[in-house]
Parts: C-alpha cells; structure tokens; sequence
C-alpha cells in the first residue's frame, strides 16, 4: 500500500441548489429544490441543505418533495450555468496539478503527490482550492485529504458544508474502526440492514470477517470490502479516463411495484439527468438500459440497442419504457431504479463542426 500518495477530494456543497441561491438572494436560507414542478411529473435534481432538514433528497418525485415541505420553493434547473461554473473550478484545480479525475460538475478527485506549486502539504493545498472557489465563484466546496481516493471521498462527506477532513495513514484504521457500516460505498440499506442484525455495526465490525464470510454477503465485491475495511485503495486518480457510458441512479425511500406511478416519475427524472450528463459531455449513446434492484437484492438488466445514436430525455424515455412493459416483477417490490447510456460516441459532427446538440437547437428556432 503506498502510504505517500496526497489524494484530494473535492465535492461542491449542494451545488446546484446553492448556485440557485448566490444568483437569487431572495432564496437564502430557505428550503430550495431544484427539479420538476411538484405539479407535473416532475423529480428533484437536488436540494439545499434546508431543504434536506425535511428529508428532501435527488431523485424524488416533486410532488413527495413539496409533501414533506410545502413552503419549498422549486426552480427548474439552468444546467448552462452549472457547466460554466463547473468549467470555472476545473480551472481552479489545474492550477494545482494536471491530475484531475472528474466524476461530475460538482466533484473530483486531485492527485497532488507531485503537485505544480511544490507544496509539501495536500492540507495546504486544500485549503487554497476552497478559499480560490469561495473567492471567484461565491460558492463553498468541502475537500477531503486522504493517501487514497476511498478514504480522500468519504473525508469530504464528513463534515459538510464546506468541511475539511484529513485522514492520515496513521489514523485510518481508526477512523474506519468508529465509521457506521452504511457509509462505506456499495453498502446500502438493504445490505445495512443484513449486516446490523448481523450484529455488523461499524468498521470494526466489518474487518473481523473472513474473505469468505464477506464474499457470502458482498459476493465477488467481498474482497473489495476486505480492503476497504483495512484502508486499502490502489486506484489511480484518472484524468484521461475515456468514459465508457454515463448513468443515474437511486435508491429508492421506500419499496415500490412495478406498475406504481411514481416508478414512471422516478424513471423520467433518470431520463432527464441522463441526457443533462449526456450532452455536457458531448457524446451520444446506442445503448440503453434500465436496472432494477428488488427488495430482496437480486438485480436485473434489460438493454436494447439502437442504429443511430440518441441524447435527448424523450428518446431515452421512450427506449426505457419499453424495457421497463418487458419485467415481469412476479410480485416483487423494487428498492432501486438506474438508467445508464452507452456505446458512446461524440457528439462533434466531423463534416459540419457543430455538435448535435446545437443542431437541435436550431431546429427548434425554426
């Protein structure tokens, strides 16, 4: 295990929400959702942190939404705005160094082992990234300081918003030994649930299992959960990672039968978070598939191809709806739903040097 890396984990606080709420005094302090009105199908992008107070979170119908908190005020995401604040704070991080993994518009993850400005200290440089994001974006993030990315991800979610947790090699086993077994990544409620009446609370908990007995719970991620629970993480930060297909998902706040209405809401939120991701990353997708998870953990896939690639959330919902007429439940409950594209490819037009997206654009000034 190399114990020298200096990996940072940056993570926008409640990002799009509080872009909302720079750009409109009038929302400060008050319960944001940013999504679909609660009147129509609409799902929430996500939420700001007052908003979360009332149990608010992405993904949920609008209608659940302005149900736990009927004074929320809803505005339709500007996803134009969120891609050229995101572009800002990429800037921001490269001025660091060139070993930039992006996950999303709002995170990241920096390996500032050999960073541009030879500063010995990842804390330090943490530091600067935030007070540089606060001072050109009036925005606050929260970073995570770690040797590798699992344990740099969960220091950024520790103490929210704009938190800083560092997490040295000599303090990792016990911060994992005191972490509730729900915050390590893959573990679920379902999986929680298991584990606690398993008498499996915390880390510590988790490490005194077996390879085996870990592998009769997690399948073939036991190994995986084996390490983690030691600290364990060889993953390299990726800046040139080609993306394979780009996804949604969640998980669900309660069990639900295939043929409910809010499974169709919920889906159409995927289908739209999806094209969003889809066309700021400028590609296209062949491929649509649609997950379902069952409450008893057991998971299927249904995917269908396509002759010419697609990108908008009506083409992707009609592809999904399709698959979803094709599962046969046999009276299970779902607990989670996922939507994913794949089969990428770019979205440039070599003969015209527009892309795609453009093009529909100016059909529909026509």
């Amino acid at each position: 295990m190399n114990d020298n890396r200096k990996i940072i984990h940056i993570d926008m606080d409640a990002f799009y929400a509080s872009v909302e709420q720079r750009d409109n005094p009038a929302l400060k302090g008050k319960p944001v959702v940013v999504g679909g009105s609660p009147e129509s199908r609409g799902v929430v992008a996500t939420c700001s942190y007052e908003a979360r107070k009332f149990g608010i979170h992405s993904a949920m119908p609008s209608k659940i939404a302005y149900k736990r908190c009927p004074y929320a005020i809803f505005v339709r995401p500007r996803f134009d705005e969120y891609q050229r604040v995101s572009r800002k704070i990429r800037e921001i991080f490269y001025r660091y160094t060139d070993l930039v993994e992006p996950l999303s518009l709002d995170e990241a993850y920096l390996d500032v082992t050999d960073n541009k400005k030879n500063i010995e200290y990842a804390t330090t440089i943490a530091k600067m990234i935030k007070n540089d994001i606060l001072r050109e974006t009036n925005l606050t993030a929260s970073a995570g300081v770690s040797y590798n990315k699992f344990l740099a991800k969960l220091a950024s979610d520790y103490n929210k918003p704009s938190g800083l947790t560092v997490i040295t090699p000599k303090d990792a086993q016990e911060f994992l030994d005191k972490l509730p077994i729900n915050k390590f990544f893959g573990v679920g409620k379902v999986t929680s649930r298991i584990l606690k009446n398993s008498g499996i609370n915390n880390g510590y908990d988790l490490r005194q299992l077996s390879i085996h007995e870990l592998e009769q719970i997690f399948k073939n991620r036991g190994y995986s959960f084996y390490q983690l629970a030691r600290g364990i993480d060889f993953r390299p930060v990726e800046p040139y990672r080609e993306r394979k297909s780009i996804g949604a998902e969640t998980t669900l706040s309660h069990n639900l039968n295939i043929d409910d209405e809010e499974v169709t809401e919920i889906l159409d939120g995927l289908c739209e978070e999806v094209a969003y991701r889809t066309k700021y990353s400028e590609k296209l997708g062949k491929t649509i598939t649609l997950k379902i998870k069952y409450e008893d953990f057991t998971q299927i896939t249904r995917s269908i191809s396509v002759e010419h690639p697609i990108c908008t959330q009506g083409d992707i919902r009609i592809h999904v709806y399709n698959l979803l007429k094709n599962v046969h439940s046999e009276n299970r409950q779902i607990r989670l739903l996922g939507v994913t594209l794949s089969n990428l490819v770019d979205s440039k037009d070599e003969f015209t040097n527009i892309t795609i997206f453009e093009y529909i654009d100016s059909i529909k000034k026509i």
